[in-house]
């Protein structure tokens, strides 16, 4: 696959997934959907190991990584399509963009990395701040099910990110699909007993756009935007990259005004560009070079 088209497919991707999560719980129950998706990406990817014959380790190490991989996976999507039904689907893009900034935090308590720089502590409090704006936005406009739906996201993003530093700690050596293979069939049971117990039953019609965005999800959110994701990691330098985590939010929050109607305010712009900035500064060791190889070229 050329990168030019993995980067895209990633950034497409990932901007259209929060809309595509909440289409899915349309007439169909989040827990539904979200134990669907995540059963037709355990299969689809499980499917491409056994014809590419990628190893998939089962060592007591490998199981260590699932578990973990499993259990943050589990909570931070299941309070994300919970929250889908209270919030924009754009903030929802927005909420986990923060997520390097949880790391660098994370990772400095857990790993002893030096993470926290002045640089990063600053842009850390630009994020913080970005996110009480658009927390003070969503209990004017929405009331306390949208402040709930926030919170919700906050919590699923920073289990969700310590459940990367973590296996990051442990440390892994099983190629990244199997990974992706391993993480989401760990927690598949945690989903089918979320839908046993929120819903209980099959539903008896499907909306075509919710059963859209199910297979959507599992194919593409699941599988091949992880595939792509990894490709431009290996081919491009971290600059660019890194620049994903800037895009997705203001497309995901422009494709839901478009698309699905959502009223976004200059005051949630406002938070989101907070956010945006913390994050630049968060990440500047990683765009400088980028920055500096862009002034050189000529006009």
């Amino acid at each position: 696959m050329p990168v030019q088209i993995a980067y895209l497919s990633v950034i497409l991707i990932w901007a259209t997934t929060p809309l595509a999560i909440q289409w899915s719980t349309e007439g169909a129950g989040f827990a539904f959907a979200l134990f669907s998706r995540m059963l037709i990406g355990v299969i689809i990817g499980a499917l491409v190991l056994v014809v590419f014959r990628i190893p998939f380790p089962t060592h007591a190490h490998a199981r260590r990584v699932y578990a973990v991989g499993g259990a943050s996976l589990f909570v931070g999507m299941a309070l994300t399509y919970w929250a889908s039904r209270h919030v924009h689907s754009g903030l929802i893009s927005v909420m986990f963009g923060l997520s390097p900034l949880a790391a660098a935090v994370l990772a400095a308590l857990w790993l002893g990395e030096r993470s926290l720089t002045k640089k990063r502590l600053t842009g850390a409090v630009l994020g913080v701040g970005g996110l009480a704006v658009i927390f003070l936005q969503g209990g004017i406009s929405g009331g306390w099910a949208t402040v709930a739906g926030l919170l919700a996201l906050v919590v699923a993003m920073i289990c969700y990110t310590a459940g990367m530093v973590w296996i990051k700690r442990i440390g892994n050596d099983s190629p990244p699909l199997a990974t992706t293979v391993g993480t989401v069939g760990a927690a598949l049971p945690g989903f089918a007993l979320v839908w046993w117990f929120a819903e209980g039953q099959v539903p008896m019609e499907v909306a075509p756009r919710a059963l859209s965005a199910i297979v959507y999800l599992g194919v593409f959110g699941s599988v091949i935007g992880f595939a792509a994701y990894y490709h431009c990691i290996r081919h491009l330098e971290a600059s660019r990259v890194a620049l994903i985590t800037l895009i997705t939010p203001v497309l995901a929050l422009l494709l839901g005004q478009a698309l699905n109607g959502e009223h976004t305010t200059p005051r949630l712009w406002f938070g989101v560009m907070l956010i945006l900035t913390g994050l630049v500064l968060h990440q500047w060791e990683t765009f400088r070079p980028w920055f500096r190889s862009r002034r050189r070229q000529p006009m």
